[in-house]
């Protein structure tokens, strides 16, 4: 870190910083799903999971189905299954740990967010399973949240970046994401053509929801 930097280090120190917080802020928190918050979940095709370990290492992982894959089991109880991935399962050994997370719901098009925090588990089977069948295929595993916390969170983040905004996106000039492995990570031993085939949209495609060799 960079030495002979103002740092906050006090609550005070940032609460004088920022201001005082704004009324509807300190409000708008809710321990129960309203109607409009299981509307919003049944539009919802993807969310970013946040999880930390018992030490405070933190991982932030996405999650995407048909909107609606997110299943609300009663005002204080969602669900959400998980699919083939890469294995590594940091958030599911964070939660092992730490069972907080951090959960934020996108609509493409909406710029504000739905949060909900609260405390999760990993469930290997339940009757609900055959209500999140994609493509014939039943979810690996599922995480299941009792909320604690649940409000909207506002657009500007959204109008700052211009995320929705087609005409403001970058031109994209980075490498495919093949050379971009091959680049960064140096004991692939594949070649480019190789990780073009693996990495390309049409063998993603086919293991969306199995990823088994047949």
């Amino acid at each position: 870190m960079s030495e002979n930097i103002p740092e906050i280090t006090d609550p005070a120190e940032l609460r004088d910083l920022l201001g005082a917080v704004m009324p509807r802020a300190v409000s708008k928190e809710r321990v129960a799903l309203h109607p409009r918050d299981r509307e919003w979940i049944a539009c919802t095709p993807f969310l970013v999971m946040c999880t930390s370990d018992a030490d405070g290492n933190c991982d932030a992982s996405p999650k995407g189905d048909p909107a609606g894959f997110v299943k609300v089991l009663d005002d204080t109880t969602i669900v959400i299954p998980e699919r083939p991935g890469n294995r590594r399962a940091d958030g599911y050994l964070n939660i092992l740990a730490n069972p907080h997370v951090g959960l934020l719901f996108m609509i493409p098009g909406r710029r504000e967010t739905l949060r909900i925090n609260g405390r999760a588990r990993l469930i290997r089977d339940a009757p609900y399973f055959e209500d999140m069948t994609v493509r014939g295929h039943r979810p690996i595993l599922a995480v299941e949240v009792s909320i604690e916390q649940i409000f909207f969170h506002c657009a500007k983040a959204f109008m700052r970046s211009h995320l929705w905004e087609p005409d403001h996106w970058p031109l994209d000039t980075l490498p495919s994401p093949a050379r971009l492995i091959k680049e960064v990570q140096t004991n692939i031993t594949e070649t480019v053509e190789d990780l073009e085939t693996y990495y390309s949209a049409a063998n993603y495609e086919r293991k969306l929801y199995n990823d088994s060799p047949t």
